[in-house]
């Protein structure tokens, strides 16, 4: 229950799902090669990681959100917890309120909401398509948090919650260790205030601030 509507004012932690809470570019990148032989390269531009095997040619952006999108559409129940980020959600909510942002087309945010509940991961859904600080700062104002925590997997989100919401405090986290050395880091950027990859190390540095009464 959002600290707006209950009276009483409490820290907001707002996290991304794929790579924060749920894993999914391996099953993604499992899926394809089981149903439609293409290899997904990690360690390639997200614009040229898929390729045919049958010839090795690039696949088109158009055709890759349309199999990003049939992804979404039948296979989310492949789709498991980052290590620890369970144990994570479960402490934060002793603490703050916590809601998800993601960055699916709206049509999808029941699936999301049941998706993470079966996980119990009760959390209100918010779905968002581009740049997510707008999307931060209207989920700010509802809850007129004592501060606000906000985790995603992308710098670009870091940095336009930095645009948008400069107040937030900024965690870059990619749970998926094959991915992460290939992300650009929101921290070198300047756009988050710390780079933490593992729930582990993560949890500590959100709890010390969910607690600093600065």
């Amino acid at each position: 229950m959002s600290g707006a509507t209950n009276g009483t004012a409490r820290p907001l932690v707002i996290t991304d799902c794929d790579e924060v809470l749920l894993r999914m570019v391996t099953h993604f990148r499992d899926w394809l090669g089981e149903a439609h032989d293409i290899d997904f390269a990690f360690q390639s531009d997200f614009v040229s990681a898929l390729t045919r095997r049958a010839d090795g040619a690039v696949v088109e952006q158009k055709e890759m959100w349309r199999l990003l999108n049939g992804f979404f559409d039948t296979q989310m129940d492949r789709q498991d917890p980052v290590p620890g980020a369970l144990e994570a959600y479960g402490a934060l909510t002793e603490k703050a309120d916590v809601v998800v942002l993601t960055n699916l087309l709206d049509h999808r945010r029941d699936d999301r909401a049941r998706q993470l509940s079966r996980y119990g991961i009760d959390a209100k859904v918010y779905t968002n398509q581009g740049p997510k600080g707008a999307a931060i700062a209207r989920i700010v104002e509802e809850y007129s948090p004592t501060k606000t925590v906000f985790v995603d997997d992308l710098s670009q989100h870091h940095g336009s919650a930095r645009e948008h919401a400069p107040d937030t405090l900024r965690l870059h986290l990619c749970g998926e260790p094959g991915l992460a050395p290939h992300i650009a880091c929101g921290e070198k950027a300047g756009d988050a205030h710390a780079r933490i990859d593992s729930w582990a190390e993560a949890l500590p540095w959100i709890m010390k601030h969910l607690e600093d009464p600065a």
